[in-house]
Parts: structure tokens; sequence; C-alpha cells
């Protein structure tokens, strides 16, 4: 059984507040999905067919207990949908007449009516079951597993417009669409759907659509945090590749060992922990560090390579390789130490000739203005 019919059978169920509510459903069901001829003479004759049970049960039910018509059912299958089919067709009768003009179908020197009956609208109870009578017989709603939709199929401008204020007057939001030569009042918001279900009497459909509402929820937050733990996994993963490579190219250029330590550091942790990300990787340092310090060392082996390999190019614009480039560190590490151990050795020398030194001379020792002569 579809939510549909599920929302039908329900609502076939419900007992209106007073006796006009069994009038103004009794005159949706006719309005909407009725026939009615004119034979002349005052004559009439009534044809409803549909394609559930509910409503025709309904139709026959509120037929009896009001007018005491005699309404002989037909059941058919549809070949062409594979369905059965109700029809309900009430010969020209004493209360026939009658009947259709207590129920807004017809009027005195009118004929058939446009609209909404206004004199079966009085209170908000009979408004209600004319909005469940119109359901039941040209309504539909979408399976709340899906896209949140109800409408109802109707004939006439001017009964879509009524039926549009009925639902707008139970504070639901509604609108109304030509298709075919019919207008279909319609909602497309959980929260309407919900009201109009519960305004009309399903409180069970109602609830079951909450329900899957809340279902629904969970599983879009769940698929929204896992797609963003995977769309983390697949960054990390990437730039852990990318810092891999780029140690590689460090122990070709360089070598681990010439690295300063917390390079060196970072170079054991990564390859040792090739799936951690750089907040995971930080913490595993001595002392730990945060994500941003992990980052920085990344930037600083970067650079370091970079400046090192510009240097290792000769002026020809030939390069060196990776052990010339080391060679080429270690030299200029050689060449900073000895300039070191002369400027000390130098100081040395002044003292020995015990010239005279002024306070600023002891504190620099090295500065050139201090070697004069007396």
């Amino acid at each position: 059984m579809s939510f549909t019919a599920q929302v039908k059978d329900e609502l076939s169920r419900v007992e209106g507040d007073c006796p006009e509510c069994k009038l103004a459903e009794l005159s949706a069901i006719i309005r909407v999905c009725g026939t009615l001829s004119f034979h002349g003479s005052g004559s009439w004759s009534l044809r409803v067919t549909t394609e559930t049970g509910a409503v025709a049960r309904t139709m026959i039910k509120l037929t009896h207990d009001l007018f005491r018509i005699d309404t002989p059912l037909t059941m058919r299958r549809s070949n062409l949908h594979r369905s059965h089919n109700f029809l309900i067709e009430i010969r020209d009768q004493d209360a026939l007449g009658p009947a259709l003009q207590r129920l807004g179908i017809i009027a005195p020197g009118v004929g058939i009516t446009s609209g909404a009956p206004a004199q079966l609208l009085q209170r908000q109870c009979c408004r209600e079951a004319y909005l469940r009578g119109a359901f039941m017989a040209g309504g539909f709603v979408s399976d709340p597993r899906g896209d949140f939709h109800l409408e109802i199929a109707l004939t006439g401008e001017q009964l879509a417009d009524d039926v549009q204020r009925l639902v707008e007057g139970c504070g639901i939001d509604a609108r109304i669409n030509h298709r075919r030569g019919s207008y279909v009042v319609y909602l497309k918001s959980f929260a309407g759907v919900v009201a109009l279900l519960r305004a009309m009497g399903a409180e069970r459909s109602a609830l079951a659509v909450s329900q899957v509402r809340r279902v629904k929820t969970v599983k879009n937050s769940v698929n929204r945090l896992v797609n963003a733990e995977t769309a983390n996994s697949n960054r990390a993963s990437g730039a852990a590749a990318e810092q891999l490579a780029l140690i590689e190219r460090a122990e070709r250029t360089l070598g681990l060992r010439a690295l300063p330590p917390a390079l060196r550091e970072f170079c054991l942790l990564r390859r040792t922990h090739p799936e951690l990300s750089l907040s995971a990787l930080g913490e595993l340092c001595k002392p730990p560090v945060g994500k941003s310090a992990m980052h920085h060392r990344v930037l600083r082996l970067e650079q370091l390579l970079d400046e090192t390999e510009g240097d290792a190019v000769s002026p020809s614009g030939s390069g060196v390789d990776g052990a010339g480039a080391g060679d080429a560190v270690d030299a200029h590490h050689k060449a900073t130490e000895s300039d070191t151990a002369a400027a000390v050795g130098m100081a040395s020398d002044v003292s020995a000739m015990g010239g005279p030194e002024s306070p600023t001379h002891k504190r620099t020792g090295a500065d050139p203005q201090s070697f004069g002569c007396h």
C-alpha cells in the first residue's frame, strides 16, 4: 500500500466534530471526483469514480447516514493500470435533488455551482472536514523517505482558489499550479505537509512523516561527517606523499644528518608514520609541538632545499650532483668555523702586547680599531 493510500485509509476513519462536518466532507468528495448529469425536469444522476477503497467506503457511509440514498457500488479492474476501480452510480431518486442542494452542489435557479459552499464552512472543524474530503477524492502525498510533497487536484479555478484559502486558513502556505486542464493546490515543505495532515485528522501519518524526517536528518548529518572525514583524510594523504617526496629530495641533496635537529626529527617521524596528520605527528615530537610548528618545519625544509640547489648550480648553468651539493654545504660550515677561530687568535695576540684597552675594547675584543700603537 502506498503512503497516499495509508493516509486516505486513516482519514476515512476520522469522525467530524459536528453534524455539519459530514456534510462538508461529503460535499468535497462529490465536488472533486463526482460527475453530475442533468436529465431535465429536475432529474439528476451522480457518478463517483475512485481507485481508493477508503474513498468509496466513506462516500457510501456518509450518503446512507445523511440522506438514506441508495448507492450501488460496482468494482472494476483496470487493465491499463492493473488496479481496481470503484464506481458508485446514483440514479435519479426523490432524495437526490434535495441532497445535492443541501450539499451546495446545485442551487435553485442556478444549476451546478462553482467553488466551495460557504454555508457549510462556518466553523473551523467544518473547513478541515472539507479539506479532508477534497484530499481523499483528489489528493496525493509523496513517500516521506523522498521529497516532501502534498497536492490536491481539482477541476475549476474557483474551487482551487477556495481550497487554497482553506489551507491558508490553517496557517499553511499553499500554491496553485495549472496542470493539463486541472488545477493543483500543492505544498512542498515538511512543516506544511505535517500541519495539513494534522488539520485533516491524520495524526498517525503526520507522526510517521516526522519520524522519517528525524531519521533523514540523522543520516544527512552522518553523511556530512563521513564526507568531511574522507576529504580530510584524502588531503592528509596527499600532503604526506608530498612531504615524503620532499624528504627523499633532502636525503639526495644534503643527507638527513646535515639537517638541523628540528628538521631531521620531522623527516624521521614522517617516514616512520606516513599515515598521520601534521597535528598527530607534532604530538610525537620531543617536546610535542603544534600543527603550525610542523607546517613551519616543512616550509623551512623546502626553503633550505631550494637555496641549496640554487647555490649548487655553476655560473655557466651546469649543475652538480647531490654529493657536490653536500660538499658545498660542508665547506660553508668549515669556513665559518675557521673565521671564528682566527678572530679568537687575534684577540689573544693583542692581550699579550699589553696595549691599553678601553672598556669597550674589552667587551668587543675583535674590533680592528683597538690595534693602535703608542
